[in-house]
Protein backbone atom coordinates (compact mmCIF):
# COMPACT_ATOMS: atom_id res chain seq x y z
CA UNK A 1 0.00 0.00 0.00
CA UNK A 2 1.42 3.34 -1.08
CA UNK A 3 1.34 5.77 1.80
CA UNK A 4 2.69 9.18 2.75
CA UNK A 5 2.67 10.27 6.38
CA UNK A 6 3.40 13.83 7.46
CA UNK A 7 4.61 14.76 10.91
CA UNK A 8 6.22 17.66 12.72
CA UNK A 9 3.40 20.17 12.80
CA UNK A 10 2.43 22.05 15.91
CA UNK A 11 2.03 25.40 17.60
CA UNK A 12 4.94 27.81 17.28
CA UNK A 13 5.41 31.49 18.05
CA UNK A 14 6.00 34.00 15.27
CA UNK A 15 9.64 33.93 14.26
CA UNK A 16 9.99 30.31 15.31
CA UNK A 17 10.91 27.24 13.32
CA UNK A 18 9.45 23.86 12.51
CA UNK A 19 10.54 20.93 10.41
CA UNK A 20 7.89 18.86 8.69
CA UNK A 21 8.59 15.31 7.58
CA UNK A 22 6.94 13.32 4.81
CA UNK A 23 7.72 9.63 5.11
CA UNK A 24 6.81 7.22 2.34
CA UNK A 25 6.01 3.56 2.69
CA UNK A 26 5.11 0.95 0.12
CA UNK A 27 7.13 2.69 -2.61
CA UNK A 28 10.43 4.48 -3.11
CA UNK A 29 10.42 8.26 -3.43
CA UNK A 30 13.63 8.21 -5.47
CA UNK A 31 12.03 8.90 -8.84
CA UNK A 32 9.13 10.94 -7.52
CA UNK A 33 8.80 14.67 -7.35
CA UNK A 34 7.49 15.60 -3.94
CA UNK A 35 5.57 18.74 -3.13
CA UNK A 36 4.52 20.44 0.06
CA UNK A 37 1.14 22.13 -0.10
CA UNK A 38 -0.84 24.05 2.46
CA UNK A 39 -4.41 25.11 2.87
CA UNK A 40 -5.81 27.56 5.38
CA UNK A 41 -9.53 27.75 6.17
CA UNK A 42 -11.37 29.63 3.46
CA UNK A 43 -8.34 29.77 1.19
CA UNK A 44 -7.24 27.84 -1.86
CA UNK A 45 -4.57 25.21 -1.61
CA UNK A 46 -1.11 26.61 -2.27
CA UNK A 47 2.00 24.75 -3.38
CA UNK A 48 4.67 25.93 -1.00
CA UNK A 49 7.65 24.02 -2.33
CA UNK A 50 8.57 20.96 -4.31
CA UNK A 51 11.65 18.95 -5.05
CA UNK A 52 12.46 16.97 -8.15
CA UNK A 53 13.31 13.30 -8.11
CA UNK A 54 16.78 11.95 -7.64
CA UNK A 55 17.16 11.51 -11.38
CA UNK A 56 16.87 15.28 -11.70
CA UNK A 57 19.24 15.90 -8.80
CA UNK A 58 16.58 16.80 -6.27
CA UNK A 59 16.24 20.41 -7.39
CA UNK A 60 14.02 22.57 -5.17
CA UNK A 61 11.39 25.08 -6.23
CA UNK A 62 9.76 27.55 -3.84
CA UNK A 63 6.69 29.72 -3.89
CA UNK A 64 7.40 33.41 -3.33
CA UNK A 65 5.85 33.10 0.13
CA UNK A 66 8.46 30.49 1.07
CA UNK A 67 11.62 31.84 -0.54
CA UNK A 68 14.34 32.65 1.93
CA UNK A 69 12.49 31.07 4.84
CA UNK A 70 11.70 27.46 3.88
CA UNK A 71 14.07 24.75 2.71
CA UNK A 72 12.97 21.46 1.19
CA UNK A 73 15.26 18.46 1.25
CA UNK A 74 15.10 14.74 0.70
CA UNK A 75 16.80 11.80 2.37
CA UNK A 76 16.50 8.87 0.03
CA UNK A 77 17.98 6.48 2.56
CA UNK A 78 15.09 7.30 4.89
CA UNK A 79 12.57 7.60 2.04
CA UNK A 80 11.59 10.96 3.52
CA UNK A 81 11.24 14.54 2.36
CA UNK A 82 11.53 17.43 4.80
CA UNK A 83 10.33 21.00 4.87
CA UNK A 84 12.40 23.16 7.18
CA UNK A 85 10.49 26.31 8.02
CA UNK A 86 12.14 29.33 9.64
CA UNK A 87 10.93 32.84 10.51
CA UNK A 88 7.37 31.60 10.67
CA UNK A 89 4.56 34.12 10.40
CA UNK A 90 0.92 33.93 11.46
CA UNK A 91 -0.02 33.76 7.78
CA UNK A 92 1.85 30.45 7.54
CA UNK A 93 -0.88 28.89 9.67
CA UNK A 94 -2.47 26.09 7.65
CA UNK A 95 -2.80 22.37 7.20
CA UNK A 96 0.31 21.18 5.39
CA UNK A 97 0.23 18.22 3.03
CA UNK A 98 2.90 16.39 1.11
CA UNK A 99 2.25 14.73 -2.20
CA UNK A 100 4.29 12.63 -4.60
CA UNK A 101 4.11 12.25 -8.34
CA UNK A 102 6.29 10.35 -10.78
CA UNK A 103 8.98 12.72 -11.99
CA UNK A 104 9.89 13.30 -15.62
CA UNK A 105 13.04 11.80 -17.10
CA UNK A 106 14.31 15.34 -17.73
CA UNK A 107 14.35 18.51 -15.65
CA UNK A 108 11.94 21.15 -16.97
CA UNK A 109 12.66 23.83 -14.40
CA UNK A 110 9.79 23.08 -12.10
CA UNK A 111 8.10 20.17 -10.43
CA UNK A 112 4.54 20.63 -11.52
CA UNK A 113 3.46 17.03 -11.80
CA UNK A 114 0.29 15.01 -11.39
CA UNK A 115 0.61 14.39 -7.68
CA UNK A 116 -1.16 11.08 -7.24
CA UNK A 117 -0.21 10.16 -3.68
CA UNK A 118 -1.16 12.43 -0.81
CA UNK A 119 -0.62 12.38 2.92
CA UNK A 120 -3.25 13.11 5.53
CA UNK A 121 -1.79 16.48 6.51
CA UNK A 122 -0.28 18.06 9.60
CA UNK A 123 -1.44 21.30 11.20
CA UNK A 124 0.90 24.23 11.63
CA UNK A 125 -0.28 27.09 13.81
CA UNK A 126 1.81 30.22 14.21
CA UNK A 127 0.55 32.33 17.07
CA UNK A 128 1.74 34.12 20.16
Amino acid sequence: QLQLVESGGGLVQPGGSLTLSCAASGFSLDHYAVGWFRQAPGKERERVSCISGSGNDGKPVYADSAKGRFTISRDNAKNTVYLHMNSLKPEDTAAYYCAAGVDYSYYDGNCIRPYTNWGQGTQVTVSS
